[in-house]
């Protein structure tokens, strides 16, 4: 056998192919199912135990030789085909363009980077949620239109006791739950990912969206504290540190605003979208509710905090003047060339 695998190892360095269809004849004769190697490592099995060292060196090298030569006479056939009179000319040219990241997902590192600067950092947590981390731990009470069937999706109904609800994340609050849970303070987190509800009340509307909301909780934070974080987030990412906050009800924080900041009247455009008055809603915001931070085993006596959430798609449509939110979401190629980053 030490002959034969001598001989096949000049034989493969002698060879030579000037073809494709010569390349993979020779591809056949070596590797394939009734081919060469197969037929020598067949007969190895055979050889005694002593033997079985040295020719199972000298099968490997020549397992490697046909290797070498075979990616060689596919590099040097594809070479010389590619000048030759059977080139596919229709073939097309030059460099693939680049793509460009999504408008979204432009806006939503740009809103990480910010906060980010100020000492927060980012979490995760699951999608597919149960009913204690979306509604019970943030204070929703059982009877909350959010439980209601038309606003939340329902992956499983408890069947038997013991068993969790579990939902689609209606918002990334469900995050901060698990924050709570298993961090102690202080926590100055950010919180992005996609949310579902049932928003079936117009042609524009989407079942999925995308999020970013924040919580930050340490001892004497205050609603000043609150105030000066998103004045600092709007003068960075619009340029503009104008707000106001008028008050608002959500369970989860007590007191509860909505946060608008001044967009100005200079154009046509800035009369439209502000519907005459200059101001445009960007998030809600509050201080977190004794209730929901003594329900995730943090004293409210000695701690307290904020939290704030905004809907990424609104803050991409006002950053870029995008009319139709169904754009997000259409994969128009002829749409996504626009945003370079």
């Amino acid at each position: 056998m030490l002959d034969i695998i001598q001989q096949h190892l000049g034989e493969i360095a002698a060879f030579n192919a000037t073809t494709a269809e010569e390349v993979e004849q020779f591809r056949i004769k070596y590797l394939g199912r009734k081919g060469v190697l197969n037929d020598l490592f067949e007969g190895f099995k055979q050889v005694a135990p002593d033997q079985k060292k040295v020719l199972g060196q000298e099968l490997n090298k020549l397992k490697n030789a046909v290797q070498e030569r075979l990616d060689a006479l596919h590099q040097a056939t594809t070479s010389a085909s590619s000048t030759s009179e059977g080139f596919d000319w229709s073939r097309p040219t030059g460099t693939i363009p680049l793509g460009t990241r999504h408008p979204l997902s432009i806006v939503r590192r740009e809103i990480l980077d910010i906060f980010s600067r100020i000492g927060f950092t980012v979490a995760d947590g699951p999608e597919i949620e149960d009913d204690w981390h979306v509604f019970s731990g943030l204070n929703f009470p059982p009877e909350h239109p959010a439980r209601d069937m038309q606003d939340t999706f329902f992956i499983h109904k408890p069947t038997q006791e013991g068993e969790k609800e579990m939902v689609l994340r209606t918002h990334t609050s469900s995050v901060q739950v698990r924050a709570m849970e298993t961090r102690k303070p202080p926590i100055r987190i950010v919180m992005p990912g996609r949310v579902y509800r049932n928003e079936a009340v117009s042609s524009r509307a989407h079942c999925q969206f995308h999020q970013i909301e924040g919580l930050y909780i340490d001892e004497g934070v205050s609603f000043a504290d609150m105030k000066q974080t998103l004045q600092y987030f709007t003068q960075e990412f619009f340029g503009k540190a104008k707000i106001r906050l008028r008050p608002s009800y959500f369970p989860f924080t007590e007191p509860s605003a909505e946060m608008d900041v001044y967009w100005g009247l200079n154009s046509e455009a800035d009369h439209r979208i502000t519907k005459g008055t200059g101001w445009l809603e960007i998030m809600g915001c509050g201080m977190v509710d004794p209730e929901v931070l003594r329900a995730s085993g943090i004293d409210p006596d000695r701690y307290s905090g904020f939290a704030f959430g905004m809907g990424i798609e609104r803050i991409t449509m006002l950053r870029y003047q995008i009319d139709d939110l169904r754009m997000f979401f259409e994969n128009d190629v002829r749409f996504l060339r626009q945003f370079q980053v």
